[in-house]
């Protein structure tokens, strides 16, 4: 009995060995790559957090700059920190304060390349959605109308603002005089804001303005224009 165990044994012993001989280089080496992926997955969350901890350090820097109300200032700030940490959304956070300070200080023109540079380079879609917003609004104040369509072309990648974006659509049509244009894509932003009242309000306003009967009670707009 003793022996015919001790022959098992062996024989599992010898199989083990084949087994490994076999296969033993290829599992040693998905083991040592799962432990590199591992180790790679860590390190890069330990550098996004590092990333993170900086940025926001740089933030406060622009934000006490911006509040000197000097928006030179706060632009080399900006400046460096998007060199730096152009992938964190405190650096679209800082483009679209560096924009605020810029047209509160009079000085619109200084706020398009901030804003340019957060809708088109940042990476969180929500603040790329607000920085084309606030980018249309300044190029429609300096009569930009062409540029301001150009901006708002392409529906945001965030749904959220897409009544916001149709809204805005239709203020830059209705600036360039093509009222058709403009209630049309008014009507779209009073349907998609159902659930933003306060929008679909303002914008039942400006369809009346253009001769649109809108019913309060209704979740869309009458089609009815009246033109004269």
């Amino acid at each position: 009995m003793s022996n015919h165990l001790d022959l098992e044994e062996q024989e599992q012993l010898e199989q083990l060995k084949a087994f490994w001989g076999q296969y033993g280089n290829l599992i040693t080496w998905a083991l040592v790559t799962l432990f590199a992926a591992f180790a790679a997955w860590n390190g890069f969350q330990y550098w996004q957090r590092q990333q993170a901890a900086q940025a926001s350090a740089m933030y406060d820097e622009v934000e006490r700059m911006a509040a000197t109300g000097d928006p030179s200032q706060a632009l080399r700030a900006f400046d460096e920190m998007k060199s730096r940490y152009p992938n964190t959304a405190y650096a679209q956070q800082a483009a679209l304060l560096l924009a605020k300070v810029s047209v509160q200080a009079g000085r619109s023109d200084d706020a398009k390349a901030p804003l340019r540079w957060a809708s088109e380079e940042g990476a969180d879609s929500a603040l790329s959605a607000v920085a084309r917003l606030r980018l249309a609004s300044v190029l429609l104040e300096s009569k930009e109308y062409d540029e301001a369509a150009k901006v708002l072309g392409v529906d945001p990648a965030d749904k959220e603002f897409l009544s916001l974006f149709q809204d805005r659509r239709g203020d830059v049509l209705a600036a360039k005089g093509d009222k058709s244009a403009a209630i049309e894509s008014y009507q779209k932003a009073y349907s998609s804001s159902v659930a933003k009242p306060e929008l679909q309000r303002l914008v039942r306003i400006k369809l009346n303005a253009l001769g649109v009967d809108v019913d309060p009670e209704s979740t869309a707009p009458a089609t009815a224009v009246n033109t004269k």
